[in-house]
């Protein structure tokens, strides 16, 4: 749908790379930006930042305009805000999962399938 509606005739295939492709590739800085963020800042502010830098760029590409009303602004808007996206999906899984594990009780940590008798 991203290549009909932002990005001009052609090839669709270029424009999927460039929207899905962008925000995969993103994670794994996203994780080491606000992993550092976190370590510095603390953690719980670092995954309240990244939540709002997610939900921002999920409205702003709510209400981003067409290819036809914005002309070639609109698919780079787009690849920037995939780009926040992605990199607050990456900062998510590492954020959420640290302060989880660290409130968890030990014995939470292991299965007790996997526990030495």
């Amino acid at each position: 749908m991203f290549s009909q509606i932002f990005f001009p005739a052609g090839n669709p295939t270029a424009a999927l790379i460039a929207t899905f492709g962008v925000a995969y590739v993103a994670r794994p800085f996203g994780a080491i930006v606000f992993g550092y963020l976190g370590d510095r800042i603390g953690r719980k502010n670092t995954l309240v930042l990244t939540l709002v830098l997610m939900g921002a760029a999920t409205f702003l590409i709510g209400v981003l305009p067409d290819f036809r009303t914005a002309g070639y602004l609109a698919p780079v808007l787009l690849v920037v805000l995939r780009l926040m996206l992605g990199l607050s999906a990456g900062a998510e899984t590492a954020g959420a999962s640290a302060p989880t594990m660290e409130k968890s009780p030990p014995s939470a940590a292991v299965p007790s399938s996997l526990r030495l008798p």
